[in-house]
């Protein structure tokens, strides 16, 4: 096993600074509480001076709040629990993992792996891994819980270090979240801010704004993106990674002959897999027939597909398969009886979150006081105003809105959020320019996803650290970011040479959306 033996050489250069100074600091939980207070004194300062921010389709401005007020104080002390218990991520995380903790605990994901990469040559399971992760967003959020621990377990049925399918995945669904060759809930949400942005200058006509409007732009990043990931996993991450030890293993198969640590299933655990991947297919084919029939409780307003109740509850609907598909194995004799009870698989799975939830609670303060207070908003429109100004046109503008995209995503890490922000001064600024409403999503989209999953804001980036120490219980965030900087760099690269050939060439981003407007 070449990658498990080699020794991993010590980062040089910029990226060994980074890994040093970001390893410096403090655990994370104690690095976001003073990020906290940060904010606080910054935005009671500048409350002080009774600064106000405009934010676009809003009549009067907004003022900046300052957290170190009565007023503050208070909101603070009010809303702290209730910030944890609803911060979006807490119940997606825990209740995947929950499913895959039976499903891994019970041995049927490794024998799953096992089994359906036993003719796939190492050399290319980077690649696949990379091809999966960037159309992750099709998944939603779920996918920064689901892919990098299946990536971690397909590493290791094939004999390669699982930390690297991990966190490769993890950066190659961040890096390359808002492209893919699928539409998903992401298209819905972004679209319908950028048709609200576009519809603030009723006088421009000639353009049309709808789902697929930067499919071919997106499908061609799907496609390319992959291609680059994959190296990076093979060539850099995985070299540069210390080597794994067998001996921090998570996955307790419980077969009783110890054949899941072997290349192949024994019959018994090859029939249970059979039935529960049966078992598992007939339940998911069950609940997707019930979203699509006419008329269905699971599908959304005026019986949309998305947004709807069945999307929503996506992570909920994976989880159940999970368990499913776990529970099922065991009871068909995939593994021996002492480990066929579901119950510690899950107190095991909560329990290898529990450094997660702890965090979770800092952050969400953190993020509580940045939306209140409207410092958030005063950096995000202050940044685009001031690209506006410089009076940027044509292909600058939209470079422009990558930079600013991607300075200002690694503070507000949630693309909506953020886009309903820029986008209602980007978009009209960039038609005035002659440029669609869809070549303004689609600079969007790059900048939305480069810096995704190297923020310190990005909650998943921890979820990955956690499950990443648990295979090697000495990695650190600093080695963490400093592995998967070159990722971001490198799709940055990759993406802003596919926008450049397509605005060059004047190819339309998808059906019907040119990049200049008539």
């Amino acid at each position: 096993m070449k990658a498990l033996d080699r020794n991993a050489p010590p980062l040089d250069g910029l990226l060994g600074r980074v890994e040093r100074s970001v390893n410096r600091l403090p655990n994370p939980f104690v690095l976001f509480a003073g990020i906290f207070g940060l904010v606080a004194v910054v935005s009671t300062v500048i409350a002080a001076f009774d600064v106000t921010v405009q934010v676009p389709g809003e009549k009067s401005p907004t003022p900046v709040l300052g957290a170190l007020t009565p007023e503050g104080l208070s909101h603070l002390l009010a809303t702290a629990i209730d910030s944890f218990m609803a911060f979006p991520a807490l119940g997606p995380v825990l209740v995947i993992a929950m499913g895959i903790g039976v499903a891994q605990g019970t041995g049927a994901l490794e024998c799953l792996m096992r089994i359906a990469f036993l003719r796939v040559s190492r050399r290319w399971v980077p690649y696949l891994v990379a091809f999966v992760a960037c159309q992750g967003h099709v998944l939603a959020d779920s996918a920064y819980i689901l892919l990098p621990s299946l990536a971690a377990i397909v590493f290791k049925a094939v004999g390669r270090n699982p930390v690297a399918g991990l966190l490769g995945a993890f950066v190659c669904v961040g890096s390359g979240y808002d492209g893919g060759i699928l539409l998903g809930t992401l298209d819905v949400t972004t679209t319908g801010i950028t048709k609200s942005a576009a519809d603030l200058l009723p006088g421009i006509d000639g353009y049309h704004v709808h789902i697929a409007m930067n499919w071919f732009f997106t499908a061609t990043a799907g496609l390319l993106l992959p291609l680059v990931g994959g190296f990076l996993i093979d060539r850099v991450l995985e070299p540069r990674l210390a080597p794994w030890n067998p001996e921090y293993d998570p996955a307790h198969s419980g077969a009783e002959d110890g054949a899941a640590t072997e290349a192949l299933a024994t019959p018994a655990q090859r029939r249970a897999l059979l039935i529960s991947g049966g078992v598992t297919l007939a339940v998911a084919a069950a609940m997707v027939t019930a979203w699509l029939l006419p008329g269905s409780p699971l599908r959304g307003a005026d019986g949309v597909l998305a947004p709807s109740p069945f999307v929503d509850s996506l992570a909920l609907v994976l989880s159940g398969l999970f368990f499913v598909f776990g529970v099922v194995y065991a009871r068909c004799g995939g593994v021996g009886k002492e480990a066929r009870a579901v119950y510690p698989h899950l107190i095991g799975a909560v329990r290898d979150m529990s450094g997660f939830v702890v965090l979770v609670f800092a952050i969400a303060q953190t993020i509580n006081l940045l939306t209140w207070s409207n410092l958030g908003k005063l950096f995000a429109i202050g940044l685009a105003d001031g690209a506006k100004s410089v009076g940027l046109g044509g292909f600058g503008i939209l470079l422009a809105v990558v930079l600013v995209t991607s300075l200002l995503n690694l503070l507000i890490t949630s693309g909506s959020a953020l886009w309903s922000i820029l986008g209602t001064v980007m978009v009209p600024a960039g038609m005035l320019l002659g440029l669609s409403p869809a070549a303004m999503h689609a600079a969007f989209r790059i900048g939305d996803s480069v810096t995704g999953a190297i923020t310190p804001m990005q909650v998943f980036l921890y979820f990955a650290l956690v499950s990443a120490q648990k295979y090697q219980p000495e990695l650190r965030l600093g080695t963490v970011i400093s592995r998967l900087v070159p990722f971001a760099l490198s799709f940055a690269t990759v993406w802003t040479v596919i926008l450049t050939g397509f605005y060059f060439l004047d190819l339309p981003l998808g059906p019907g959306a040119p990049i200049h407007l008539p």
